[in-house]
């Protein structure tokens, strides 16, 4: 425990040091290095293939599922996604030193506020090794330095990568030590990390319902976090049938394991006679478990539909982030009852509506209180890649300093300043 702790500790303290220094790097070295790691990984892709393959095959013996499995593994499309973020990043303005909203005062002073790195920022997440590239492009954009601390079924993943990124970091003269990953996989090093206030500025942790709730109980650095991701679509009484089977289809089976995926589905009762046969017939063709409330199962059974092939739904299914080849659905009576059940049982994370009018599409983005809300578009789309963000560092679902997913202008914040001329206060 003491060598572990005293690794974490001389980690946090170099990276504190190591603020001014990166503060020098021009936003020119900065994306060079971005360029530089991107091209790394692409041309050392057959090592971080061998390293992943370590990981998937421990993983394998571990019994992880399906979904764990796809979240961890690194294949062709992943890593060029990976290189490609880094590139996206470094096409994007550099958020540091933009002075915003400047304005002459009464007394003649000019005042206003520039965007600043936040500081020390430390990632803690499990099984995605992408994570490791995303989160060292995104805060050396915007200034920050980096300590990763990622799960012990990735650790040959993301050595490899972290590698690759300190040559990219030599390589453009940026201190190495602005971005570093502890290489143990000690529990500890976990609590040793949370609880390192004088050095580290915050704390986004990346993983499962119990890792951030663990970690949102017990640091005593800021968090910005998400605990769930329990993602709602309310196909309206006027929503166009194709388009809502095509967008919750996507939502539910493009990836699984994702926060933003579908779990729960809300009908309103006066479509669900055309929609749900249709919805049910498709995602069982897919494999995917559907449990249903009584009014669904009702509603099905009348119109001549094989029930048993469905499952029931329960109390808890509501509040349960599947991450899996699961589904729920609720029939509601109409808007109002679908934006009470989110308010409910969502976790601010990511909830949408499938309409055609214009008024309700309106009305459901004013009262749902989520990270993302959205209107005839796949849940899947709230992704910091997707929004134009060159990735993400996580999605927030704090109503404090950043909510959503977490680019470059999340990893900053601001200072006021102040530009006289020998103006004294009368």
């Amino acid at each position: 425990m003491d060598a572990t702790k005293n690794i974490v500790s001389k980690i946090c303290v170099d990276a504190k040091k190591t603020c001014l220094e990166l503060a020098d790097a021009s936003t020119d070295q900065k994306n060079k290095f971005l360029y530089d790691f991107a091209d790394l990984i692409k041309k050392n892709k057959n090592n971080l293939f061998t390293a992943n393959k370590k990981d998937i095959l421990q993983a394998k013996k571990n019994g992880h599922n399906d979904a764990f499995i796809d979240r961890l593994e690194i294949n062709e499309e992943t890593l060029l996604l990976m290189a490609d973020g880094l590139i996206q990043i470094a096409l994007l303005p550099d958020p540091v030193g933009e002075i915003i909203n400047a304005r002459k005062q009464p007394s003649g002073i000019t005042v206003g506020r520039m965007r600043v790195p936040i500081g020390v920022v430390g990632i803690i997440y499990e099984s995605r090794p992408n994570v490791t590239a995303d989160a060292a492009g995104l805060c050396l954009k915007s200034g920050n330095t980096l300590i990763l601390r990622g799960g012990s079924e990735s650790l040959n993943s993301n050595l490899a990568i972290a590698d690759l990124c300190s040559m990219a970091l030599k390589k453009n003269s940026i201190p190495e030590k602005a971005i570093q990953i502890i290489p143990v996989i000690d529990r500890d090093a976990v609590n040793e990390l949370i609880t390192q206030k004088d050095n580290v500025d915050v704390i986004i942790p990346r993983g499962g319902k119990s890792l951030i709730k663990k970690i949102s109980e017990n640091a005593t650095v800021p968090v910005i976090k998400h605990l769930d991701g329990i993602c709602h679509i309310y196909v309206d009484s006027d929503a166009d049938i194709e388009k809502a089977l095509k967008i919750t289809d996507n939502s539910k089976t493009q990836r699984l394991g994702t926060c933003n995926t579908l779990e729960t589905l809300l009908v309103c009762q006066s479509i669900a006679p055309l929609f749900l046969p249709k919805i049910c017939s498709l995602l069982l063709k897919k494999k995917i478990e559907i449990r249903v409330c009584s009014i669904t199962k009702k509603i099905l059974l009348a119109n001549q539909y094989n029930i048993e092939v469905l499952a029931n739904a329960y109390e808890k299914d509501w509040s349960t982030e599947y991450l899996s080849n699961i589904i729920s659905i609720k029939t509601v009576s109409g808007i109002d009852e679908a934006i009470s059940h989110i308010t409910l049982y969502g976790s601010d994370h990511t909830d949408c509506i499938v309409t055609e009018n214009h008024s309700k599409a309106m009305k459901f983005l004013n009262k749902v209180d989520s990270s993302s809300v959205m209107v005839n578009a796949s849940t899947r789309f709230a992704d910091g890649l997707q929004y134009g963000l060159g990735g993400e560092i996580g999605i927030s679902t704090n109503k404090l300093h950043t909510r959503g997913p977490v680019g470059l202008e999340g990893l900053t914040t601001k200072k006021w300043i102040v530009f006289g001329d020998g103006h004294i206060r009368q």
